[in-house]
This record gives C-alpha cells, sequence and structure tokens, in this order.
C-alpha cells in the first residue's frame, strides 16, 4: 500500500502547477484537492499499479486545470473590470499571516520564482490554455513532452510545436530578468513609494515611463478602475489622487511574487497589493490588485476590511473612477466629497 505521506508530499509541486497554469491560488488549491480526491477513490489494488503517483497526481492536476482554462473566458467576460493573477507574499517577510497556520496555507507552499512574478502571469494569461500547460509544464518545471503528451491528448511534437509558440509570447513581452534588473525594480518602487507619501505629483510623472500602463482588479467588491490608466502623467494624478482621499493609508515595500511591490494598509489591514515592471529605471506598468478575496493570503482570517464612509455599499475602500477624473484634480481637493467628475 502507498504511503500516505509519499503522496501528500507531492502537494507542494502539484500547487506550484497549478497556481502557474491558473494564476489563482484558490483555484489552484481546489484542482489539487479534486485530484487527490481522485487518487483515494481508486482501488487499493489500482494505486498499486501505478508506477508513480506524483507523475500520476501531476496528469491529473493538469487536466483539471485544463478545463478550468477552458472555461476561464466566459466567466472572466462576466467578470467586473480587468482581472489579474493572484498577489503572493513572501511569508518568510510577510509577518501578517497566522502562525498557527504556517505550512498548511498553499501560500506557505509557493516556491516564488521567475515564473511568478505578476509580469510573467499576466503574459501567461495571453496564451491559448494548451499553450499554457504545454509551456508550464515543460519549460518551468521541465516535464518530458511525452507526459505532457498524455494531458493534452496531443502527440509530444504537436505539444513541442505549443510550447514553441507560448515561448515567442514570452520572448515578445517580457525580457529576462537578471540581478541588475531587480535591484533597479527595487529602486523604483521605493522611489514611487517616497514620492506618492510626499504627493509630489512631477516626481511620479518622473518616475513612470510616458507610455506606463496600470491596471486595477476590483472584481465588484473593491474600489477601482474599471480600464487600464494609460500614461504616465495621468497615473501620476490617479496615483495623488488617491492619496488625497484616502487618509491613514499607508504603503510598505515588499516582496509580491517575488519581486519588489508595495502593500496599501489602513489601519493594519491590508486594501491593495501592487505590482511594478520596470524599464530603464522607469516604472511601465504597475498591476494592482484590490478584490479582497484576492489578497486572502496577506491578511488574517479575523481581519475584515473597513468600509470608505463615501464608497457605495458592498464595496470596500472606493477609489475614483479615472475615466471620470477631473481635467484639474486640484478642484476636488476644496470639495473633498464631490465626485472625480
Amino acid at each position: 500500500m502507498r504511503g500516505i505521506d509519499e503522496v501528500a508530499g507531492e502537494r507542494r509541486q502539484l500547487i506550484n502547477v497549478a497556481y502557474r497554469l491558473l494564476g489563482s491560488l484558490a483555484e489552484a488549491e481546489d484542482a489539487v484537492q479534486d485530484a487527490y480526491a481522485r487518487w483515494y477513490a481508486l482501488p487499493r489494488g489500482r494505486q498499486e499499479e501505478i508506477a508513480s503517483p506524483g507523475a500520476w497526481l501531476t496528469t491529473v492536476t493538469g487536466r483539471i486545470c485544463l478545463d478550468v482554462l477552458g472555461s476561464a473566458r466566459a466567466r472572466r467576460e462576466r467578470y467586473v473590470g480587468a482581472w489579474l493573477p493572484e498577489p503572493l507574499p513572501d511569508r518568510a517577510q510577510w509577518h501578517h499571516a497566522d502562525p498557527g497556520r504556517h505550512g498548511t496555507d498553499p501560500a506557505d507552499l509557493m516556491v516564488l520564482d521567475e515564473s511568478v512574478t505578476m509580469a510573467f502571469l499576466v503574459v501567461l494569461e495571453s496564451m491559448t490554455p494548451a499553450e499554457r500547460v504545454a509551456f508550464v509544464l515543460h519549460d518551468v518545471f521541465r516535464y518530458p513532452f511525452a507526459e505532457i503528451a498524455g494531458i493534452l491528448g496531443r502527440t509530444p511534437a504537436a505539444c513541442k510545436q505549443l510550447a514553441s509558440s507560448a515561448r515567442r509570447r514570452v520572448d515578445l513581452a517580457h525580457p529576462p530578468a537578471g540581478t541588475a534588473r531587480a535591484t533597479g525594480q527595487a529602486q523604483a518602487v521605493r522611489n514611487v513609494k517616497e514620492a506618492w507619501e510626499s504627493r509630489d505629483i512631477t516626481a511620479l510623472v518622473r518616475l513612470l515611463d510616458p507610455a506606463a500602463v496600470m491596471t486595477a482588479d476590483g472584481g465588484g467588491m473593491a474600489g477601482a478602475a474599471l480600464r487600464p490608466i494609460e500614461g504616465g502623467a495621468r497615473i501620476a494624478e490617479y496615483m495623488v489622487a488617491i492619496a488625497d482621499r484616502a487618509p491613514g493609508l499607508t504603503l510598505l515595500e515588499c516582496s509580491v511574487n517575488g519581486a519588489p511591490g508595495l502593500v496599501a494598509q489602513r489601519a493594519g489591514v491590508v486594501l491593495t497589493v501592487a505590482s511594478f515592471d520596470v524599464a530603464d529605471g522607469r516604472v511601465t506598468r504597475i498591476w494592482a490588485v484590490r478584490n479582497p478575496e484576492k489578497l486572502r493570503p496577506w491578511v488574517r482570517e479575523d481581519q475584515v476590511p473597513p468600509r470608505d464612509a463615501d464608497a457605495p455599499s458592498g464595496r470596500a475602500g472606493a477609489l475614483p473612477d479615472v475615466h471620470a477624473f477631473p481635467k484639474n484634480p486640484a478642484r476636488n481637493a476644496e470639495h473633498p466629497d464631490a465626485p472625480l467628475a
């Protein structure tokens, strides 16, 4: 009989595979739980016949993720605003995790490397489900195409072509990161934090690439711009407006998906987790996740985000919609309760 520890020991690897395939820690955990349920439902004799439980569980998890990816497009069409992958904390750095859950929470099992940065995950979102499975399993986890073929129901040669197509997408959109780039990103993020805290719009404009894009994910549960904000100057205005409308908000420099990022808190409760991409010392992309369902790894179960007084019912911490943004944001300083219109 297979040892329970032998089979359970595959969970870390499976969680890491499923998160990269789905971009959602909650969905990854569901997929892995489903795979384990199918394993334990097998007759004992069938379990004994399987030479490698880990390979069997990976195959089943991959097929489950492929099915989830196939239905994701329709579900995300119904999603309120932009959909972003779930941000992950570095549990060795982030001290707000519940110590009693350490080692059992899926976030504790994640390996934070280049393949989970927000920039990389966003590129993965542009792939077809089959491309994503082939690429992640082969290029990230080094599974042979013969095994991937069993997951996708295609020939090894077809799987190789899928991975090659996916690789071209990555090469075009995501230049390789190095130590120098990581150091430059940390400094750029720190500079953005300091400029935001001082409400220095000129400094923010200087730190942001003129063609920078900011994407926010509130999921209809927290205030966020429903469409991407384009242009460094426009993003800077928006960030300063947030600072003016959010007294008591503090920013912390933290690792987000293994890269330098920022976490916004009020009264110790995480309201926003922001990821950045940097090129030539300037911020080119900002991804801000505000959907509280995606911030669960960042908060304790007993913490509930406070609701802003001016937030509509059911939406915690409402932020202005940039597409109703004033040409002169200073006008609203005289009327803080007025809509940004």
